[in-house]
């Protein structure tokens, strides 16, 4: 059946036998299965150019739609179970989310021509193999990071990158909405944080190293009706969402829109623009008053735009955050005195834990990688450990939830071959079998420890990562290994069939071209994928497990 991810259990007829649709199938819905038909019915309507008419009163539909939150086998939330036999196909779930997974197997069992926007013409009839399906996910936190501030990805793209997460059953988009190159969501209070600081002049062309730039204006931003679209297209897939506003550091292009919120008594703030290279900007919010009351602004929209049921958790970055201005800065001294933290490091872990007891009063989670905790965190908060395994570990040993993200394992900007003909090589080789054993888990952690790692995210960094295409590059075929790692109940990394999954990836090229994925080929990458000229900053050697 060459199922990605792979179910936890899966039975096929031994006879090979299948079951044939004809022109016109019925579709019976159970009670609360209502919303996840009326997708089912766009999506496979446009593939198949069926109308799934709902079946007559006392008959059953040739696809069946229930929901049963007691009678799986495989336990649990967002578990489901499919049965094909001659009489149709019989889909599942614990919940409305299990049942949607359970209709992407379903695409997947039909053909790669089920994911297409239109049928083909001269195709021979459906069929499904006669098969038994039980199946639930290992992790709650199945996520992708997208980062839309370094190059921005407009509103389609972002509905787009929806259901491919839903295809490989991820269910959390996070997105990395500001940063020092630009501010990407429309905030009514303060306009010029779109109206100057969504844009740059230009834009490094490459790795920070490359001499070249391209001199095209970059820029772009969401309007408020395009968040509610977002929300809404993820809510119907059972995706959610984590909106990233990043404080006190990669805050450039905040300062270039409203000055006031920079360092202004160490550098004419008034002067900045939106930066236009990559790296880290010296130029970081300052430590008072004013710029608090300005961000519980921002977040007061924000957390209005994205309502609790889609986004529990609110991302505030917290990392790399550079002192030297708070160091030159009397106004930061003074703050420092006043607050009777520990040095420009306490005034760090003072605007988080700031934002972490404000979010908290609202219903939120406060959740940012992993240098927030360096001055200590709120019960609820959690943390993205990114720079390795060792800041997951440290905050689930104290108690707190933790998404691992350690940037030697699953940061898709990074190469994916050593050749010379990667695109703008970044980092370490991490190839899809690389991607296919990383394990979330470390096996150093205590079985309560353990119980705090909610999951896993691929990080997608753009620098070098200009449009679709090259997004479409450095994601796939990797993000199918890591949803089979954070959906599947995998062996230990060294045990894990990798050759099997290769083979199945051999039908999932096929769903990925039927997509429109600009996926990197097996043999390496097309011609018009490749870069020649541009540099990169490739690292040798295998990455350390830190």
């Amino acid at each position: 059946m060459d199922l990605i991810p792979l179910p936890r259990l899966a039975v096929p007829d031994g006879e090979g036998r299948r079951h044939v649709f004809g022109n016109r199938p019925t579709l019976s819905v159970g009670p609360g299965a209502e919303d996840v038909a009326r997708l089912l019915r766009r999506e496979l309507g446009a593939a198949t150019g069926w109308d799934l008419p709902d079946a007559a009163a006392g008959e059953r539909g040739d696809v069946r739609l229930a929901l049963d939150p007691e009678g799986l086998a495989a336990p649990g939330p967002e578990a489901y179970r499919i049965e094909v036999g001659a009489d149709g196909v019989e889909l599942v779930g614990a919940d409305p989310a299990g049942l949607f997974w359970a209709t992407r197997t379903l695409r997947q069992l039909l053909g790669p021509e089920a994911h297409r926007r239109a049928p083909l013409a001269g195709r021979a009839a459906w069929s499904l193999p006669y098969a038994r399906i039980e199946d639930a996910p290992r992790f709650g936190w199945r996520g992708m990071m997208l980062d839309v501030a370094r190059h921005f990805t407009p509103k389609d793209g972002v509905l787009r990158q929806i259901d491919l997460l839903a295809a490989h059953k991820l269910n959390v988009l996070h997105l990395h909405l500001t940063d020092d190159q630009g501010w990407r969501v429309e905030i009514r209070r303060h306009p010029r944080l779109t109206e100057v600081g969504a844009w740059r002049p230009r834009s490094r062309w490459g790795h920070r190293a490359s001499p070249l730039w391209n001199e095209t204006p970059h820029g772009g931003f969401y309007t408020q009706d395009d968040i509610r679209e977002i929300v809404a297209y993820a809510a119907e897939r059972h995706v959610r969402l984590v909106p990233e506003i990043d404080i006190p550091g990669h805050s450039q292009a905040a300062i270039a829109a409203y000055p006031e919120l920079g360092n202004a008594d160490v550098v004419d703030t008034a002067a900045l623009g939106v930066w236009d290279d990559w790296g880290i900007s010296e130029n970081v919010l300052a430590p008072t008053e004013t710029v608090l009351r300005f961000y519980e602004g921002v977040f007061e929209e924000l957390l209005e735009l994205f309502p609790v049921e889609v986004a529990p958790f609110v991302h505030v970055g917290g990392d790399e955050c550079p002192k030297e201005q708070w160091r030159a800065s009397p106004t930061a001294r003074r703050r420092i005195a006043e607050l009777g933290v520990d040095g420009e490091g306490g005034l760090q872990s003072w605007f988080i834990r700031h934002f972490d007891h404000w979010l908290a009063e609202r219903g939120r989670r406060l959740i940012g990688w992993d240098e927030i905790l360096e001055g200590g965190l709120a019960d609820g908060a959690a943390v993205s450990s990114w720079r390795g395994y060792a800041g997951g570990i440290a905050a689930a040993e104290a108690g707190h939830d933790v998404v691992m993200c350690p940037e030697q394992q699953v940061y898709l900007d990074h190469r994916q071959a050593g050749g010379p003909d990667e695109p703008m090589p970044i980092g370490y080789v991490r190839t899809l079998e690389d991607v296919y054993r990383f394990e979330p888990v470390p096996p150093k952690l205590s079985p309560e420890a353990a119980a705090r790692v909610l999951g896993a995210q691929a990080n997608v960094w753009t620098e070098v990562m200009e449009n679709q295409g090259r997004v479409d590059y450095q994601a796939f075929p990797r993000l199918a290994a890591f949803a089979e790692v954070v959906w599947s109940p995998l062996p230990e990394p060294e045990s894990r069939d990798y050759a099997a999954f290769e083979a199945r990836m051999t039908s999932h090229y096929a769903r990925l071209d039927a997509l429109g994925v600009g996926y990197r080929p097996p043999a390496g990458p097309l011609p018009w994928q490749r870069r020649p000229g541009v540099s990169g900053r490739p690292v040798e050697g295998v990455p350390p497990i830190v």
